[in-house]
């Protein structure tokens, strides 16, 4: 108990390093059409990012879930599927978990962490502790004999009674450290702490996909506000036009301008944000510090991966891999330890302690239902987000035929060029609103992978 209370305590201190990822994450300003939902990848299966061997990955084969979806951006990959590199100040979502895995510094300082926890040699730790307690049970011993010799014996020692506790306090402190590894306590507690650093390297890597999917809604959005820019422009030229000819006052002239201000003004703010976060992706792929860096296209989502999903035995999977469940458990087990030590020792406690442990149990009960309840949710997203996006599509088809109208009618004189210039801001628009959709229905599948896949499950 004392142990993993340690181990907490270190996992805390890890956490709070790691803040301002998240908090960024969170911070993430969301576009009209476009939601920002963290993009989630799979966990890299060995520390330094290369290609696992053939029969580690046949190993990890057998132990995914079976009709799990596979992970947009799997690094399980054999020996001929090598992911070509970014071209120097571009990064692909394809190469960003890798290249956060290889080159961030937080994530490497946990994963050094991990290694000095794995590399722990018990049975020398064991054999140290055996050595330990013999020498201070041999050193007690001489000074219980020389506190029997006579006063002026020259190796006589005066009893004290300050020395002698602090003799037994370290000798219990040794023999609870050697008791805890001959019975798998401590290794069990540092599997624990291994699994929750694991944890938090893969909450590091979602925290750069959520920022590399809300850049790239921004950069969307950017492009939505220099189409209505430019509209904008041609209003402000007819306005001045129609001025000139007296058709209008210079009053509405100033609103029309003042509008065009306001849409500069945003489209700037908009730009600052974007150099802003780009940084931080920056920092995160340890790359150089430029807030230039480019973003490749986003992935898309098959309907044979989507087909693929199945929402019992994926929450089954998740549940298996979630370190929130995990800790859940672990919290109730300690519960349950704390019932057995104060039924026996506090007996007229009973009652309370009884109702401490039903406390616990609902508590564990109401977190695994709070997590079946968040991943039922996250499922019907992927579904209506997929709908969504059909709507779009059919939406822009009917926009290209109608735009192909509006061209034709332009070619024969029917229409200006403004009104065509409209329609085509109207085209633009639909194609922006399907391209925001697949990046939705990207981002919830891809936040369903990291739940199946690695029990990650936020919101």
């Amino acid at each position: 108990m004392r142990q993993r209370i340690r181990s907490m305590l270190l996992a805390l201190a890890l956490a709070l390093s790691l803040g301002a990822v998240p908090v960024l994450a969170d911070q993430t300003p969301q576009p009209e059409s476009s939601a920002a939902d963290p993009a989630e990848t799979e966990q890299a299966q060995s520390e330094e990012g290369e290609a696992a061997p053939a029969e580690d990955a046949e190993e990890t084969e057998e132990a995914a879930p079976a009709d799990s979806p596979a992970g947009p951006d799997q690094e399980t990959v054999g020996e001929d599927m090598e992911i070509a590199p970014d071209p120097v100040g571009t990064v692909s979502f394809e190469n960003l978990e890798r290249r956060i895995r290889e080159h961030n510094l937080q994530l490497l300082a946990l994963e050094e962490n991990v290694a000095s926890l794995e590399g722990m040699d018990y049975e020398a730790m064991q054999e140290h502790l055996r050595k330990q307690m013999h020498d201070t049970a041999q050193f007690q011993r001489g000074l219980r004999i020389a506190g029997q010799l006579p006063e002026d014996d020259p190796n006589y020692v005066e009893w004290d009674p300050y020395t002698y506790t602090q003799l037994d306090q370290g000798y219990d402190a040794l023999r609870e450290q050697f008791d805890a590894i001959r019975d798998g306590e401590l290794q069990k507690d540092n599997a624990g702490v291994i699994r929750q650093l694991e944890n938090l390297q893969d909450q590091i890597v979602m925290s750069g996909e959520t920022l590399y999917m809300a850049i790239y809604a921004m950069e969307t959005q950017e492009a939505a506000l220099q189409r209505q820019l430019a509209a904008m422009n041609r209003t402000v030229e007819e306005m001045e036009l129609r001025y000139e000819l007296g058709q209008i006052s210079a009053l509405q002239l100033q609103q029309t301008k003042s509008g065009r201000t306001s849409l500069v003004s945003g489209l700037d703010t908009l730009q600052m944000n974007i150099r802003n976060y780009k940084l931080q992706l920056e920092m995160l792929i340890g790359a150089e510090l430029t807030g230039e860096i480019e973003l490749g296209a986003m992935p898309s989502v098959t309907d044979q991966e989507l087909e693929k999903m199945d929402e019992e035995a994926d929450l089954a999977a998740a549940k298996e891999q979630s370190y929130e469940i995990y800790a859940a458990e672990q919290t109730l087990e300690d519960a349950q330890d704390a019932y057995a030590e104060n039924m026996t020792s506090v007996l007229y406690l009973k009652d309370s302690v009884e109702r401490t442990l039903e406390a616990a149990k609902y508590t564990y009960n109401a977190s695994i239902q709070d997590y079946e309840l968040r991943f039922r949710v996250l499922y019907a997203q992927v579904q209506d987000y997929r709908q969504i996006l059909s709507a779009a599509q059919t939406a822009l088809a009917c926009e290209q035929a109608s735009y192909a109208a509006q061209e034709l009618k332009y070619q024969q004189g029917s229409i200006s060029e403004n009104t065509l210039l409209s329609a085509r801001d109207t085209l633009q628009e639909a194609e922006e609103t399907v391209e925001s959709a697949k990046n939705d229905l990207f981002s919830a599948y891809n936040s369903y992978c990291w739940a199946v896949e690695h029990g990650i499950l936020n919101g």
